[in-house]
C-alpha cells in the first residue's frame, strides 16, 4: 500500500515468469481502489483498474505528478 495524491492505493509485485495469486484483484473487489499498482517485468500499461509498472521503474512510484489520472 501508498498514498500517491491522497488516495491509498495498493500495490503488488509480480516476479518474472510468476502468474501471480489473485490477491490483488480480491482487493480491489473488496475495497474499491481508484486504481491498483502492478510492479512487473512487463512494460508500462492500464487495464482493468491495474497500472502496470516496469520492476526498473519502481522509483516513479513516488512523483506524484506522474500518476495524475489520465495519464
Amino acid at each position: 500500500m501508498t498514498q500517491l495524491s491522497g488516495k491509498t492505493i495498493p500495490i503488488a509485485v509480480q516476479t518474472f515468469g510468476g502468474q501471480g495469486s489473485g490477491s490483488l484483484q480480491k482487493y480491489m473487489d473488496a475495497y474499491r481502489p481508484a486504481y491498483a499498482i502492478r510492479l512487473s517485468p512487463e512494460n508500462f500499461g492500464f487495464a482493468d483498474g491495474v497500472r502496470t509498472v516496469p520492476l526498473y521503474a519502481a522509483f516513479c512510484l513516488e512523483e506524484d505528478a506522474w500518476w495524475k489520472e489520465g495519464i
